[in-house]
């Protein structure tokens, strides 16, 4: 299980030291100044998240109530670390907006799939 999922763990666990490290890590990043273009981030991180762990159990993932049920497991993982920011941390704060930006990334991702799927299918025949 652990090696059939080795992109999807590695990526989960750059997504937790990105949410868990000090926001003054990112102040070196200030060159980037767009509102809330941390959303943005937000969604493309549990975007690739998703895509991963779809890319990883493609074979497996039969159904499409499987596929959002899947689904889930990011959308924990990633309220969990928004939760986990406003108890673990000092200058970061959990926030719904956050948590509604991954599951947009999650659900896009999904979506895409779904579509993708029936193209690649007529594209091998």
């Amino acid at each position: 299980m652990v090696k059939k999922n080795i992109f999807s763990i590695l990526i989960a666990l750059i997504i937790m030291y990105l949410s868990l490290t000090s926001s003054h890590t990112f102040d070196k990043v200030s060159f980037i100044n767009i509102p809330n273009i941390d959303k943005v981030i937000h969604f493309g991180m549990y975007f690739g998240l998703m895509s991963v762990i779809i890319l990883e159990n493609r074979k497996t993932l039969k159904s499409t109530g499987h596929l959002f049920l899947t689904g889930l497991i990011p959308l924990f993982y990633g309220s969990l670390l928004e939760i986990l920011q406003s108890i673990l941390t000092l200058t970061r704060t959990g926030s719904f907006y956050d948590a509604l930006a991954n599951g947009s990334g999650i659900l896009v991702s999904i979506l895409l799939w779904l579509w993708i799927k029936p193209i690649k299918k007529e594209i091998i025949r």
